[in-house]
């Protein structure tokens, strides 16, 4: 995107707020008028005051000083809380936008960034650009105006002696101009930085568990000490150049005053302009002092927030690879039906994940997908509702080409449930309601009881009000599995998509999580990426995976006599569990 562009759009956040502008930018240019109009009365003050010996004048200088204070105290207020109230809307619709185009973009965008990442965009970005856009944009155009102010006071004051004075002003704008340019892609290279920083961080805590598991914390420190370090280093760079710039800017205004006082004193002392006229053209270059050396700051802040703008303004502008359709049909009923029909996927062109994908799933059939890692599994439940899009062929759902339906209405009906559930930091029961934010607690509990969660949840002091920490680290696996099935439950999907591996739970809590599923399966379409046996068997078909090809399909006991993949999979996986079945059931008998 072009530098343009970037403040284009950004200060396309203020045209809803023209009215805040109108008061704000109103009072920055009184401001700026008064702080004109000072020079003046003092230099009446000085001519018809001191040397014309009129005690009167002196006077009246001080107090339309004082009245012009006071409106310009006025003048201020206006100017600081609107240019606030204008930072931080701004940031406000801006952060909005950042954050509903995130959470519009599909799986293939969450895969591939890192979630620090994208949280320094919100948090960090945002605020580099809300500093200027408001209250920095203000001061900006107020430095604008007193410097064209200040030249049109002087030149009426004096055309030769103001020439003279702003001599260093053109190398002032060349050079700040300069300065900009230089500094704009040292704050993108910054900011960069700083998402590095944030997703590094992030990864860490996120992980921490495993990082004291394996005593790893050093490693952590260290790989933080080379985000940190890269990004002083890029911090550093930049106030070098911040340092090498800012004296020459005031030694420039300095230079003006000297030129001002060797050409315009002995002016003054031959009688040719008044002591009051010099002294008025000496006050509006000192006038120029904080503004210049303003400039540089704010110059130094437009580039930041340019480079911050930019970069949130990526993930605005992110394709959306799972766009609707203009006219996209709502799935109102849905009977649970799934085909593939010659379905291909790749994340990359020229690297199939899938490839020729054929079958069909009746309504309440399931489904067990097996196979290898990496043999597409996920892939296959992923395209159902939509996560990623079908390279090539179709998905049907109902007979509809999922591309073809809205997407809210399609994923109402998909339930999922996968091995390790996310919960949020939120109460039990609002987690069960997740995906049914209006359900009674009537209807969460018959979620619950039905997932064999109810008797757990009630063992806590707080019951369903009980909150469940980050990601539910205050339950155990077993638990976060039953809420998550209480969860799907509570929405009643016509189509599941699970993930039934166990293998991290005691028995007891491997039988009850069964017991759960069995429910929530009941009269529903049901993919199960199957890792235990008793899913397997119980299974309508089972489709055998390898290398994104359907390489076998059948019943449990067909597939063993195929001698094929899944016998060696069953062979190599799965006999310890058929025997342990077998010598539980003959176990059952003997007692």
């Amino acid at each position: 995107m072009k530098k343009t562009d970037t403040y284009r759009r950004l200060f396309a956040y203020l045209k809803p707020y023209s009215r805040q502008m109108f008061f704000a930018y109103g009072a920055t240019i009184l401001v700026t008028l008064f702080n004109l109009v000072v020079p003046q009365i003092i230099k009446d003050a000085i001519d018809n005051g001191i040397a014309g010996g009129q005690a009167s004048a002196l006077f009246a200088a001080g107090g339309l000083i004082l009245g012009l204070a006071v409106i310009r105290g006025v003048a201020g207020f206006g100017q600081r809380y609107y240019g606030e109230w204008l930072t931080h809307r701004v940031a406000y619709d801006f952060r909005n936008d950042f954050y509903n185009a995130v959470q519009g973009l599909p799986f293939a965008f969450h895969d591939r960034t890192q979630t620090g990442d994208l949280m320094s965009r919100a948090t960090s970005d945002i605020s580099e650009t809300e500093r200027f856009v408001g209250i920095g944009l203000m001061d900006l155009i107020a430095t604008v105006l007193m410097l064209v102010g200040v030249i049109a006071a002087m030149l009426l004051e004096s055309v030769e002696l103001a020439l003279l004075a702003l001599i260093p002003i053109p190398i002032l704008v060349v050079a700040t101009l300069r300065f900009g340019g230089t500094v704009r892609p040292m704050f993108k290279l910054i900011q960069e930085q700083m998402g590095v920083l944030s997703a590094t961080m992030q990864e860490s805590l996120t992980g921490i568990s495993v990082v004291k598991a394996f005593a790893r914390e050093p490693y952590e420190l260290e790989k933080f000490d080379e985000a940190n370090d890269e990004w002083f280093d890029r911090r550093y760079s930049l106030i070098r150049v911040w340092a090498n710039n800012w004296p020459f800017f005031t030694f420039l205004v300095a230079t003006s005053i000297f030129l001002l006082l060797w050409f315009g004193g002995p002016q003054a002392l031959a009688g040719d302009i008044t002591v009051g006229s010099l002294f008025a053209l000496v006050s509006y270059v000192l006038l120029l002092s904080g503004p210049v050396q303003r400039l540089g700051f704010l110059v130094n802040l437009a580039a930041t927030a340019g480079a911050s703008a930019a970069r949130v303004f990526e993930m605005i502008d992110e394709p959306n690879e799972i766009d609707e359709q203009p006219d996209a049909r709502e799935l109102k009923e849905c009977r649970g039906e799934v085909v593939f029909e010659n379905v291909g996927f790749s994340y990359h062109e020229g690297q199939p994940i899938l490839q020729d994908l054929n079958f069909r799933v009746a309504p309440g059939q399931t489904v067990a997908l097996i196979g290898p890692t990496g043999s597409g599994k996920s892939t296959v439940t992923n395209l159902i509702p939509r996560f990623y899009n079908a390279t090539a062929g179709r998905v049907l759902v109902d007979d509809n080409d999922v591309t073809d339906l809205n997407l809210r209405s399609l994923r109402r009906h998909i339930g999922i449930v996968l091995q390790d559930p996310f919960l949020f930091s939120q109460t039990i029961g609002q987690n069960i309601a997740y995906g049914r934010p209006d359900a009674s607690f009537e209807e969460i509990v018959a979620a619950a009881k039905a997932a064999r969660a109810h008797g757990f949840i009630l063992s806590f002091p707080e019951g369903y009000n009980t909150r469940v920490g980050e990601r539910g680290v205050t339950l155990s696996g077993g638990q976060k599995q039953r809420i998550a099935i209480a969860r799907a439950l509570l929405t009643d999907p016509r189509i599941l998509i699970l993930d039934d591996s166990t293998s991290s739970v005691d028995t007891e809590t491997e039988h009850l999580i069964q017991e759960a599923l069995n429910v929530l399966m009941e009269g529903r379409t049901t993919f199960v990426i199957a890792q235990r046996l008793v899913t397997l068997k119980s299974a309508d078909f089972i489709l055998v995976l390898d290398k994104g090809r359907i390489v076998e399909r059948g019943t449990h006991e067909e597939l063993l006599a195929n001698d094929g993949l899944y016998r060696e999979i069953y062979d190599l996986q799965l006999k310890d569990q058929d025997e342990f079945i077998e010598l539980q059931e003959r176990m059952a008998v003997n007692q």
